[in-house]
């Protein structure tokens, strides 16, 4: 199997979910970040916590594609290379953030 590309766009991802793929939205920003903002089906991993969730991320990886998201996606790139050389080969990160994606694809989430 060929190695996913490190990231991944918005329009991407809303089409792989409509089509039913098994994707982990995983948002890696600060509560409060999550709290002003966030993308229905998202679970908040702030990126500080990764290293501790590596197991469960693992594992989750192993029945889905592990969609990493921010605010601009800078942070999930990062989080997305340390999972990589982690041996998690399922993630990439969703180019341009959840702002990104409030501009493309869903403009009821807010931007900040």
């Amino acid at each position: 199997m060929d190695a996913l590309p490190l990231e991944i766009t918005p329009s991407e991802v809303k089409r792989r979910l409509e089509a039913g793929d098994r994707l982990s939205l995983i948002d890696v920003r600060e509560p409060f970040e999550y709290a002003q903002a966030r993308i229905d089906g998202s679970r908040l991993a702030p990126m500080r916590t990764i290293p501790e969730s590596l197991p469960s991320l693992e594992e989750e990886s192993e029945q889905s594609t592990l969609i990493v998201l921010c605010h601009h996606g800078m942070r999930s790139l990062n989080v997305v290379d340390w999972l990589r050389r982690q041996g998690v080969e399922a993630c990439m990160s969703m180019q341009g953030g959840i702002d990104r994606w409030s501009c493309e694809i869903d403009p009821a989430v807010p931007r900040y």
